[in-house]
């Protein structure tokens, strides 16, 4: 079985998915999968209908905080899936950071505060890690950067 975690009726987190996880990700029926994983591009199954995958290379480590463009790449392509009530699958290597921020990042978008998103990251998923410091401050770079961008 997979290690995910259901945070909204449409965003879900979890740790990396395999091949062998594909029957399973195809009954949960997800409209998008991102990747958060920079190492490792997603299993080729991921890239075949009925899947639709988006892969944005990011690494775990303060040396390189993930960016503003990349987390605005996954909203992007997450928003008007969940406008259409489609659902969302988060991964990272333990779905504990990178998948975090991102999922942070969409929660910011639907109209959550950086904190309402922690909280409920926190709250479905007991491994997330929003708080290390230097995902904590992309969180709060995205959720800055998303107010600026809605009062254009």
């Amino acid at each position: 079985m997979t290690d995910i975690s259901k945070v909204t009726d449409y965003l879900y987190v979890g740790s990396r998915v395999g091949k062998e996880d594909a029957d399973e990700l195809k009954e949960l029926n997800f409209n998008l999968i991102i990747s958060m994983i920079g190492q490792m591009p997603p299993d080729e199954i991921y890239t075949l209908p009925p899947f639709k995958t988006l892969w944005i290379k990011t690494y775990d480590t303060f040396f390189i905080p993930i960016s503003i463009k990349k987390l605005l790449v996954g909203v992007e392509a997450a928003l008007p899936i969940i406008q259409n009530k489609g659902r969302v699958l988060v991964f990272c290597m333990q779905g504990k950071r990178r998948s975090i921020a991102m999922a942070a990042a969409i929660l910011i978008s639907m109209g959550h505060s950086s904190q309402q998103a922690i909280n409920l990251l926190t709250t479905a998923r007991k491994v997330a890690d929003p708080r290390r410091w230097y995902i904590r401050k992309q969180i709060k770079a995205f959720e800055r950067y998303w107010q600026k961008k809605e009062l254009l």
